[in-house]
This record gives C-alpha cells, sequence and structure tokens, in this order.
C-alpha cells in the first residue's frame, strides 16, 4: 500500500511540474526523460541481464536518423515513421547481440564500442544522413489537432510514453524472463542447468536495449526535429554509461533516478563542461569502489553492515518433509553412458567409459581427485560434448545435447562449487528451477501480460511449498550469500528437485557439511529416491556412499576400474591399488578399511 502511495505521489508531482517551470527548464525537463528511457534500456541489458553494451547511443541515433530519413526524404508520416524507426532499432539490437553469442565482458564491450563508433562516422559522411551538418525540418509530429512543438505539451506524451516504457521494465524485470536474465548474469553455466536458453536470452537483452533506444530516438527528433552526429557521439554513450552505474544498473528505478539526476547536473555545469567530464569520471570510479550497486543499492549496503555489526542473523533450517514414496520402478534404464571418451587436447580425462543406471537407483561414483568425476557429470548434463561415445536418456539419445534441453528432458544437477545465484533470494533462487518455460514464450509479455502473471502466481505457489518440504521458511527472503554453507547446501539440492527431474546428479553434496547435516543429506537423498527419482552421486565421504548407494562405480584415471555393490567394491584390488598404490593392492580386510579411510579424508 505504501508503494503505491508513492507511486501515486510521483505521477501528481511529475504531471504537475510543467506548471512550474519556464521554457528553457521545461526543454531539460524533456531531454531528461529521454535519457532516462535510454538508461531503462542499458539497465536492462547491463544490470539486469549483465551484457556490456557500449552501443545504446547508436541505437538511440538509430531511431532518430531512421525518422529523420523517412519523414523528410521518404515522405512518410510521424508516426509511421517512428514505427519504422523503432523496428529498424531493434533489428540493429539483434545485429549488435550476435557477437555476444560468440564473447562477454570486455571483449564485448570493445565489440559494441566499435559499432558505436562505425555508426557515428557514417551519419558523419553518409550524404543520406546528411554528413557533419545533420537533417533539419522533421515534421511535428500530428495529434488530434494538439500543437506539439510546444515543450509543455510534448512533456506529456514523453510523460506518458515514458510510464508505460518503465511499466514493462518493470515487468519484465520481475517476471520469469526477468529472473532468468538476471540469473543469466550471476553464472550462465548454472542458468543453462536450470533450463534458460543462454544464447536467446543474449539476443533478448540487446533487442530490449534496441527497443528503449529506438523509442528514445524517436522522442528525441519529435522534440528537437533537427539530428546531427554529435548528438550521438561517445562522449555522450559514456554519459549514459555514467547514469546506469551512478543511479544502480540492477536497478530499473535507480537507473532512471542516475539518468534525471545527471541530466540536471549537466545542465547546472553547462559553462565547466570540461570539469564536468572529470568530475563524473570520479564520481563513477567512487561508486564502483565503494557502492557497487549504486545509488539504489545503499539502503541494502547499509542493512549488511548493521547486521554484520550487531552479529548477523541466526538462521535455522526446518525439517524436511519426505515425499510421497512412488510405485517401484520397473527395471527401465534412466542413463545410458556407453564408451565415452572427452580428451581436452592431449589430456584424456574420460577413458571408453561405460555406465549404465537402472531407474530408482541410489548410484555412488567415487575415485581419487582428478579421476574424471565432474568430467562426467558434465557430459551428461551437457556441458561438455563427448570426443567419442554417446549418452541415452531413459533410451533416447541425448549426446550432445545442449544443458537447457537436458534439463527440460528431466536431468537436474548441483555442482561441486556451489551455484546459486547470490544477488537473487532463496525464493528466487528456487522459482527459477521450477520455471520450465521457454525463451520462445516471451512474445506473451507484450500480448498477454495477464497470462505472465497468472503463470507467475503459480510459481510463487509452488514456491510457498517448496520451501516448506525442505525447511527453508526462516531464510526464504534472504540471499543466499549471507546464509551458512549448510543451508546454501541445502538450498542447491532444493533447487534441482524444483525442476521436477527423472535423473538428479549430486557432485559432492556433503562436502563442508558436519555430521548431523550429512545424515539429514542422507535422509532428503533417500527420500528422493523412493519419490521416483534416480540419483547419482559424486562423493568422497566413504561412509556416506557405503551406507546410501545401492551400487557404487569407481573411476581412476579416467577409467572405471570397479563397478558393483559397494560391499564388494570396497574390498576391489584395484580399487585398493587408486587409494593406497599397488604395494598394497591384496584385498584384505585391512587394506579395503584404509581405502575407506583414505577416501573420506
Amino acid at each position: 500500500m505504501k508503494r503505491v502511495a508513492l507511486i501515486a505521489i510521483a505521477a501528481v508531482a511529475a504531471w504537475l511540474l510543467p506548471y512550474g517551470l519556464g521554457g528553457y527548464a521545461i526543454h531539460v525537463a524533456d531531454v531528461a526523460i529521454i535519457f532516462a528511457i535510454l538508461a531503462i534500456g542499458l539497465g536492462l541489458t547491463m544490470g539486469v541481464a549483465g551484457q556490456i553494451n557500449l552501443a545504446q547511443v547508436a541505437f538511440f541515433g538509430v531511431g532518430a536518423y531512421a525518422v529523420a530519413i523517412l519523414t523528410t526524404q521518404a515522405g512518410l508520416g510521424f508516426w509511421t515513421a517512428a514505427v519504422l524507426a523503432i523496428l529498424t532499432a531493434v533489428v540493429f539490437g539483434v545485429l549488435t547481440g550476435i557477437p555476444a553469442l560468440r564473447m562477454q565482458s570486455h571483449y564485448l564491450g570493445i565489440v559494441t564500442l566499435g559499432l558505436a563508433l562505425a555508426f557515428t562516422n557514417w551519419v558523419t559522411n553518409s550524404t543520406i544522413a546528411g554528413r557533419a551538418e545533420g537533417i533539419s525540418d522533421i515534421p511535428v509530429p500530428p495529434m488530434f489537432g494538439v500543437d506539439l512543438s510546444s515543450g509543455y505539451l510534448f512533456y506529456y506524451v514523453e510523460l506518458v510514453v515514458f510510464a508505460i516504457a518503465l511499466a514493462f521494465a518493470l515487468f519484465v524485470t520481475h517476471s520469469p524472463l526477468g529472473r532468468r536474465l538476471r540469473a543469466m548474469r550471476d553464472d550462465d553455466l548454472a542458468a543453462g542447468a536450470l533450463g534458460a536458453e543462454i544464447p536467446l536470452l543474449r539476443m533478448t537483452a540487446f533487442v530490449l536495449s534496441g527497443l528503449y533506444g529506438g523509442l528514445a530516438g524517436v522522442l528525441y527528433a519529435g522534440l528537437i526535429r533537427f539530428v546531427a552526429p554529435e548528438t550521438f557521439n561517445i562522449a555522450n554513450m559514456f554519459l549514459l554509461l555514467a547514469m546506469v552505474i551512478i543511479g544502480g544498473r540492477s536497478s530499473i528505478l535507480g537507473c532512471v533516478v542516475g539518468a534525471v539526476a545527471l541530466s540536471l547536473v549537466r545542465e547546472a555545469l553547462l559553462d565547466a563542461s570540461g570539469y564536468a567530464q572529470l568530475g563524473y569520471g570520479l564520481v563513477v570510479v567512487l561508486v564502483v569502489v565503494f557502492a557497487p550497486k549504486g545509488l539504489a543499492g545503499l539502503p541494502g549496503q547499509i542493512r549488511a553492515l548493521l547486521r554484520r555489526r550487531t552479529g548477523g542473523s541466526r538462521a535455522q533450517l526446518g525439517a524436511f518433509l519426505p515425499y510421497e514414496p512412488a510405485p517401484a520402478a520397473s527395471g527401465e534404464v534412466a542413463l545410458d553412458v556407453r564408451e565415452v571418451t572427452k580428451r581436452f587436447k592431449g589430456l584424456v580425462a574420460l577413458d571408453k567409459v561405460s555406465l549404465t543406471v537402472p531407474t530408482g537407483q541410489i548410484r555412488g561414483v567415487v575415485g581419487p581427485n582428478g579421476s574424471g568425476k565432474t568430467t562426467l557429470f558434465n557430459v551428461v548434463s551437457g556441458f561438455y560434448d563427448p570426443t567419442e561415445g554417446s549418452v541415452e536418456l531413459a533410451g533416447r539419445g541425448a549426446t550432445g545435447l545442449a544443458p537447457y534441453r537436458l534439463s527440460l528432458r528431466g536431468v537436474a544437477r548441483t555442482f561441486q562449487n556451489l551455484r546459486l545465484f547470490e544477488d537473487l533470494s532463496v525464493r528466487e533462487n528456487l522459482l527459477l528451477g521450477l520455471d520450465r518455460t521457454r525463451t520462445t514464450w516471451i512474445w506473451r509479455y507484450a500480448v498477454l501480460p495477464w497470462k505472465v502473471l497468472g503463470y507467475e502466481r503459480t510459481l510463487h505457489r509452488r514456491t510457498a511449498e517448496l520451501i516448506e518440504r525442505f525447511g527453508l521458511s526462516e531464510v526464504a527472503d534472504a540471499e543466499p550469500r549471507s546464509l551458512p554453507y549448510g543451508i546454501q547446501r541445502r538450498i542447491e539440492l532444493a533447487r534441482a528437485m524444483a525442476m521436477s527431474p527423472s535423473l538428479l546428479l549430486l557432485d559432492e553434496p556433503a562436502a563442508g557439511l558436519n555430521g548431523e547435516e550429512v545424515r539429514q543429506l542422507a535422509d532428503i537423498v533417500r527420500s528422493i529416491r523412493d519419490s521416483g527419482v534416480t540419483v547419482i552421486i559424486i562423493e568422497h565421504n566413504m561412509g556416506l556412499v557405503m551406507s546410501l548407494c545401492d551400487q557404487v562405480t569407481v573411476l581412476s584415471s579416467g577409467r572405471v576400474i570397479a563397478d558393483g555393490p559397494p560391499a564388494e567394491v570396497a574390498v576391489h584390488p584395484d580399487v585398493v591399488a587408486a587409494y593406497l598404490g599397488d604395494s598394497m593392492a591384496a584385498p584384505t580386510e585391512e587394506t579395503a578399511e584404509a581405502a575407506v579411510e583414505e577416501a573420506t579424508r
């Protein structure tokens, strides 16, 4: 209710603003709104999706120049030209996003910066774009007899467009699509394992960037009715970047605040523009060092500091509620790995590994460090393509499938090193696991938003059930990074089960857990198996493996050296040799116990 009241107050204040401003001041407000729309687009791409984009000002220019060319040279009406201009900017967004499929980090920044420079160079030298002189005499946008040549009246057009653009950006950010974009930003490997189609998500981020850039360009052309290259230069790109960083790139509202604030500061320092550029740079550096989440992140930063000073919260796990047992499996094969070899240049990580896991079994995979256990999981879950051999899931070929496709086929996994999305809450981590939609579903965000809201309510209801089952009620709204390690392990397991898998891969789930936590883990895994899920577990805790697993497969130097019931594997001479050396290879009771003790270290 408080949020609604604040929104209402802000809306009324914005609506009444022109009544207190002079002619030049309203022009400044008009330009600030345009930069706020640009900042929203850049915030969606960089802050929400984590894609470095230094071409936002080029999308802005594409929208403005397209309107100018289509109205002054092709003779189209302003609004027809505006629609075509926005579509053109979106297409440029797609083209700019193609490099993101191949590269990330500063490499992507360099490429997008190069594209922005190329656009500026083209409009400066192209006859159709008016060269350095630009294009003037853009017609006034017609609107039911309203004179939009007035900056006051155009302000209201901008305000309505800005409100719609802001509402849509907030809607996307807090929807299943927004969560996947944020998950991709935090850890694209883990997001892919949860079903996120990373290449399409990257392209979606640049499409949104192009959409908002084109929209801002259309408004700019309608307001100024003149376009020239200096408006879309690199200096303005870095000013826009400063707006987003200072406001808070991961917060859409923060981006808006940063854009409006710096637009006003720029006007105030117009007579000292050289010093202003230096000031922007210094402020950006200070924000990155001391407040990496910008102005929008300061409240959370202060709360975290206060928690540390008061000793933090002592979060507790609730009891796990066992799953309902499912009918016993009827002998199907859940996973069939056949003669799989994986080479990394000269290193053979897996050497003709074969593994058949019946449905409803808990299979242990053990072996010394470097024996290929995690590489095997990476092949099964689609992170690596095998050099040779094949993988089948429930009798269907799965060799070389992308992680998101295997996720939709019922494969879920945890990781040796925790891969929780630390900037998302525990609840949002679980919501990501529950979301089984494809990225192609995104057309509903623009056409059927009520369907998206209904789906979101369903996800939240199912998440509440999952939180209760795994005893996470006390920590549901906390960030995982603030929680003890044992709780984070429970969250990762809950997130994997949110995917309703048929095959669950657990990579060292007991690492770092105390004795009681290991006992609870064993109970949870047995309950998961009893519910009909096949479990494969990599583990160095041999006591857990021997008590939990129905069958154990032992790897050494990338090859299977033993496979069978735990009691038989423990005394297998090759297993004893792998853990204690060839001199201790005789299968005696003493050496078997020593092998188990060595493996648990």
